[in-house]
Parts: C-alpha cells; sequence; structure tokens
C-alpha cells in the first residue's frame, strides 16, 4: 500500500509540473512573435489598454494561435496513445488510418476544383481570392476523413478488428487518398497547386476563436470518453484474451476509441493541416515519466501534446524573420530524430 501511495503522489506531482509548463509556455507563446511588442506591451494589450495594434495581434491572431497549439497537441497526442494501445503497435499514430491523406485529398478538392483550379475561377489570382473559402475547404477536408474512417472500420469489422487488419486497410486506403491527391495536383493550375500546397502545411496561424470552440468541444469529448475506458485500455495491454475474461468487448471497444480518436484527428487536421509526429512522440515519453497506466497516461499524454506544439510553435515564430515558418515543419524536424531513436533502442533491447 504504501508503494501505491508514493506512486500515486509522484504521477500526480508530475501532472501538476506539466500542467504548470503548459502555463508557462503558453504566456512564454503568447508575447513571442515578430512585432516590435515589448513584454508590458503585450501584457496591457492582453487586459486591453495600449495600442489598438497590439491589442489586436494579441487578441485576434495570438490567443486563438496558442489556445489551438494548446487543444490540437492534448488531441494529437492521444489519438496517438490510444492508437498505439488498439493496433497493440507501437509505431501507430493518427496518421496510421490514413485519416491525414484523406483530409489532404478533400482540402485539395476543395481548393483546385471548386475554388481556385480549374472547375470554378481558372489561373487568376484575384478569382481564387474571392472565391476560396477557408470554412469549406476545412468542412470537405473533414467530411473525406470521417469516410475514410468508415470504410476503413467498416472493412475491419469484416475481420474481427484485428489490429494487423486496420494498419493493412489504413495504409491500402491512405494510398489512394495520395493517388488521388496527386491526380488532383497534376491538372491543377499554377494558383490552385500553389494555395494546396500551403494549406498541406501545419500552420496554426489559420486558427480562430471559432475553430478553437470546435477543436475543443471534440477534443475534450474524447478525453472524457477515453479517461472513462481507461480500465479497459489497461485490461487491453494484457491481450484480448485476458481483457475479454474481465467482460471487456475488445472489437467494440476498438471499434469506438479508434473512431473517436480518428474523428479528433480529422477535426484538427482539416483546420490547421498536417502536424506530424505529435502522436508518436508525447505518448512514449508520457509512457517513460508515467508508466502504461491510462488513468495517467492519458491526461499527461494531453499537456505533453499541448507542450511539445507550444513549443514547436515558438520556435516556428522566433525562426521566421517576419513570418513563422509551418509548425507541421518542426514537429517533424523534432519528432524524426526522436522516431529514430525509438527503433533503435528497440532494436537494442531485442539484441
Amino acid at each position: 500500500m504504501e508503494a501505491v501511495r508514493k506512486n500515486r503522489k509522484k504521477n500526480l506531482l508530475i501532472i501538476t509540473i506539466l500542467i504548470a509548463i503548459v502555463c508557462i509556455l503558453a504566456l512564454v507563446c503568447l508575447f513571442t512573435g515578430s512585432s516590435d511588442m515589448s513584454f508590458s506591451d503585450g501584457l496591457n494589450a492582453l487586459f486591453g489598454e495600449g495600442k489598438s495594434a497590439h491589442i489586436r495581434i494579441i487578441r485576434n491572431i495570438r490567443i486563438p494561435r496558442v489556445l489551438a497549439a494548446i487543444i490540437a497537441g492534448a488531441g494529437l497526442s492521444i489519438s496517438g496513445l490510444i492508437m498505439q494501445t488498439d493496433l497493440e503497435n507501437p509505431m501507430a499514430s493518427p496518421s496510421t488510418l490514413g485519416v491525414s491523406n484523406a483530409a489532404v485529398f478533400g482540402a485539395n478538392l476543395s481548393i483546385i476544383a471548386f475554388a481556385g483550379g480549374f472547375l470554378s475561377t481558372g489561373s487568376r489570382t484575384e478569382n481564387y481570392l474571392t472565391g476560396v473559402n477557408p470554412y469549406s475547404t476545412s468542412l470537405i477536408a473533414f467530411l473525406f476523413s470521417t469516410l475514410s474512417i468508415l470504410l476503413i472500420l467498416g472493412l475491419c469489422r469484416l475481420k474481427s478488428f484485428s489490429p494487423g487488419v486496420v494498419v493493412l486497410s489504413g495504409i491500402a486506403i491512405g494510398s489512394v487518398w495520395t493517388a488521388a491527391t496527386t491526380l488532383l495536383q497534376f491538372y491543377a493550375t499554377d494558383t490552385g497547386l500553389s494555395a494546396a500546397v500551403i494549406w498541406n502545411f501545419g500552420d496554426l496561424g489559420r486558427a480562430t476563436y471559432k475553430t478553437d470552440i470546435i477543436m475543443a468541444s471534440v477534443v475534450g469529448a474524447g478525453l472524457i470518453l477515453f479517461i472513462v475506458l481507461s480500465w479497459r485500455f489497461n485490461a487491453l495491454l494484457s491481450g484480448d484474451s485476458s481483457a475479454k475474461s474481465i467482460g471487456v468487448n475488445v472489437s467494440g471497444l476498438r471499434f469506438i476509441s479508434m473512431l473517436m480518436a480518428s474523428l479528433i484527428t480529422a477535426v484538427c487536421v482539416s483546420f490547421l493541416g498536417i502536424i506530424g509526429f505529435v502522436g508518436i512522440i508525447c505518448p512514449h515519453v508520457s509512457k517513460k515519466l508515467l508508466g502504461k497506466d491510462h488513468r495517467v497516461s492519458i491526461p499527461a499524454s494531453a499537456l505533453l501534446g499541448s507542450i511539445l506544439l507550444l513549443i514547436a510553435d515558438t520556435i516556428s515564430r522566433s525562426m521566421g524573420n517576419g513570418s513563422a515558418i509551418p509548425v507541421g515543419a518542426i514537429t517533424s524536424m523534432l519528432g524524426a530524430p526522436f522516431f529514430l531513436a525509438v527503433i533503435f533502442f528497440r532494436k537494442g533491447d531485442r539484441g
């Protein structure tokens, strides 16, 4: 009992520290940027005082951006954790099911075909600028992501939802979406193609209060659902047979949790573009810090995802020299070495 009590105290301390780090980084990120605003100017603007330009920057640009980093980072991270548990694969992530590929196709279809390309405005930039609708692009991206999710999960239900079938189905369907995106881009005008490629970059700068509210609603619902199901995920770690022996509906658990994790990913990607590696890095760090107990690893993963995306956004705006580098590029640069390190140490463990 004493060991359990100490472990709980340690876990609570780590969670508290992570919450404090998120709060500190949010403030740092809020006051970091290319404008000539000092810390005191930013602080005054936060409370509606000072120059109107500073108030607009803080309230209309930076606050939505910081909130998007916190929400999307948490969502992508817990999605990766749940997928790794469901698929029994430490390399699983939100891109495993081809959700991101489907979102890219949907966005490209909206931009190239309907807003900035061969079916509507031709190659005239001014027509593209007046014709494009970012919300319709996000909506179509989300719809195609959802379609891809339902198609894959439907196919997996036919094969009793084994983890291997999910992964292979995701790879196959993702390849189809990628091929379709390539065909769209091949026939696109220069303007439409440029706009589509820019959309693919993970960019927190397109976040607004409306998109933050939508993302927060979905991510919050998913977080609550996963915490409620946490003991079932713990049972799943012991194997399907053990989980079934204590009354867990393994196929139903995988279906519901994979659907929710994929929907979280679809919402975040449809609004912000592709932000890779968050769903791989943060769950691994969480499990190293707190172990595999989902009652603590789920909230820890959410906080670590927020921390990673806040750090990446701060770096992107510090290096941008007047314009922010896409945050997806920063997370990929951070994630690729981590990915290789995980592979290396896993091989070391086996050898």
